[in-house]
């Protein structure tokens, strides 16, 4: 994948990953629709960006609400005429124990992790599939890899949209659509900013971008990384459960201690 002259849209480009990878692109001679909710944000990215090769347009856009993400698109495509790589990045994160199960809370975090990447694909694919060309990026993550003690609700999502677009790279192979999924570890993040928990091999926000980008470029079907923890989550898989519970308990005994 070229970059050049191609429609990026990305969505969680205020902050953290997306942003970074925002930045990068910029350097391209590319045109870039970025959406996020924090409006703000967007207005600074934009403006440390309008010296920028690429053409940046930013757009205020809760992924949450399927209507909002239509309009959204809708005005991106009336822009720049078309979307080629949609890089479905959003995400949020609430830390619930065993005893704090909460619908709520779970359905806000699905509603973004999973379903914002739903709510997008929706309206891009049947321009997608009538072009025959387009791709996918959808951010998941590593912590997929088991139901980590605490993490219920942000595992849970992730691993539901690693699967889904999994099933969906198979679906739109036909329609030469590609669909990518990337799955990083631990990345300093504001989500991650918040966890109190030992985050082995955390990498900076850039550092993560720069490897996406690149394997983007590839187009790798699938986008994981640092190497350390992707053997670790590859282990994780095939670890008796009760060694797998014997530490998580422990971890989560420290944490609460």
């Amino acid at each position: 994948m070229v970059p050049e002259n191609k429609v990026f849209f990305i969505t969680g480009a205020s902050s953290g990953i997306g942003k970074e990878i925002s930045i990068l692109l910029s350097k391209e001679k590319c045109f870039l629709a970025l959406l996020a909710r924090r409006t703000e944000r967007l207005n600074q990215l934009s403006e440390q960006l309008k010296d920028a090769p690429a053409e940046v347009k930013t757009y205020t856009c809760d992924v949450t609400d399927k209507n909002a993400v239509e309009t959204v698109i809708n005005k991106v495509k009336e822009h720049f005429g078309r979307i080629d790589v949609a890089i479905l990045n959003s995400g949020v994160g609430y830390k619930a124990s065993a005893e704090d199960i909460d619908a709520e809370k779970a359905k806000a975090v699905f509603d973004v992790n999973l379903f914002g990447i739903i709510n997008c694909l929706e309206i891009l694919l049947p321009d997608f599939i009538k072009a025959k060309n387009g791709m996918i990026a959808g951010v998941t993550s590593l912590a997929d890899s088991r139901g980590w003690p605490g993490s219920g609700f942000y595992v849970a999502s992730k691993a539901a949209g690693s699967k889904l677009l999994e099933s969906l790279r198979v679906g739109l192979k036909k329609y030469n659509i590609k669909v990518i999924t990337i799955k990083p570890g631990f990345v300093k993040t504001e989500l991650t900013a918040k966890n109190k928990f030992i985050m082995p091999f955390i990498m900076n926000a850039d550092k993560a971008a720069k490897i996406i980008v690149a394997r983007l470029k590839k187009e790798k079907k699938v986008i994981q990384f640092p190497l350390p923890t992707v053997l670790g989550a590859q282990l994780t898989r095939i670890v008796p459960d009760f060694l797998i519970d014997y530490f998580a308990s422990k971890e989560s005994r420290r944490d609460s201690g």
